[in-house]
């Protein structure tokens, strides 16, 4: 049995796992690593049916490493479980196949130390494929602030990367458990209502790309993504989204589902652009997705070659705007 020191520690870490037991050591590592020392690790399992459990085994003679299993409570229940058990000022997320710089919880520390005003502290991150082998990939610039509007548009904090006053979950709340994706972005729109949001342009955290078949449900994450954001503007809160904000957003996120359908079925690609259309009538995007689906998909590579300086015309809307990979 742990046992738990009675000196709540500065940070507390929830890590939530479901049979991620060949990724787990190296999250629980780079932890173990951390320049800062004052940390307690609770790694909840939400019934891996893999060696995960024999791979927690290992760390628990630290006595700053609790391990708390539950029985298949889904993503926001597994994290929320973990919430529950948090002692520290700070709380900080890690997904059991991601990774951390060493210097990341120091770094953020004095962040929060020199603003004390912020609620959330969120850093940069590199990319890994399945085998931890770094990916090409090149870090947004990330805002800071009063971010509710750039949030609205793009989940741009990475999971893995936040830190947050631990009054922030009590004022806000946790994750929703109605929700079984994207439900970091809709409890960061919460916190972004009420706290402002400070991003170390460092890459601290090591994210895992590739290796989820994420783009199976991308639909599905997009619909979600939408179901927030409509739930969201019910909320006193977005009276400070101006009408231009909101309108780009669902463009935008309208335009990726479009993007994500294109593949699957053209006329549903093509429903989804005039949706899009019907949100923001010169989005850009969404007019050269509709008349791409006139053109071959030979002809369009080779068009891509001959008049485009990108690689692919579409590669700024490959991606949906709401990542649809967080949580």
């Amino acid at each position: 049995m742990t046992i738990v020191n009675a000196q709540p520690p500065r940070i507390s870490i929830v890590m939530a796992n479901y049979n991620y037991g060949r990724f787990l050591a190296q999250a629980v590592e780079s932890v173990l690593a951390q320049t800062h020392r004052d940390w307690e690790l609770i790694i909840v399992d939400d019934g891996s049916s893999d060696d995960s459990h024999t791979v927690i085994g290992r760390y628990l003679d630290d006595p700053r490493i609790r391990f708390h299993p539950v029985d298949h409570l889904g993503q926001p229940g597994a994290k929320n479980a973990g919430l529950s058990l948090c002692r520290g000022e700070f709380v900080a997320f890690l997904d059991a196949d991601d990774a951390w710089l060493p210097v990341k919880l120091e770094l953020q520390l004095q962040e929060f130390e020199q603003k004390p005003f912020v609620g959330v502290v969120c850093t940069g991150r590199t990319l890994m494929d399945e085998n931890g082998v770094e990916l090409p990939y090149v870090q947004p610039p990330m805002p800071s602030g009063f971010v509710l509007a750039e949030l609205f548009r793009d989940n741009f904090l990475c999971f893995s990367s936040v830190m947050a006053h631990r009054t922030v979950f009590e004022h806000v709340g946790g994750f929703d458990p109605s929700l079984n994706l994207a439900i970091d972005y809709d409890l960061w729109l919460r916190v972004a209502a009420h706290y402002e949001i400070a991003c170390l342009p460092q890459p601290l955290v090591r994210y895992r790309a590739g290796h989820a078949n994420l783009s199976r449900r991308l639909g599905e994450r997009l619909k979600t993504a939408l179901l927030i954001m409509r739930r969201f503007e019910r909320r006193p809160a977005a009276q400070h989204l101006s009408p231009a904000t909101r309108r780009a957003a669902y463009a935008e996120t309208m335009c990726s589902m479009a993007y994500a359908l294109r593949p699957f079925s053209r006329a549903q690609a093509a429903g989804w652009f005039c949706r899009a259309l019907g949100q923001k009538p010169w989005h850009r995007p969404a007019w050269r997705g509709l008349f791409s689906l006139a053109i071959p998909s030979a002809l369009r590579r080779l068009l891509r070659r001959l008049t485009c300086r990108k690689a692919d015309w579409d590669a700024a809307y490959a991606a949906p705007q709401n990542d649809p990979r967080n949580a």
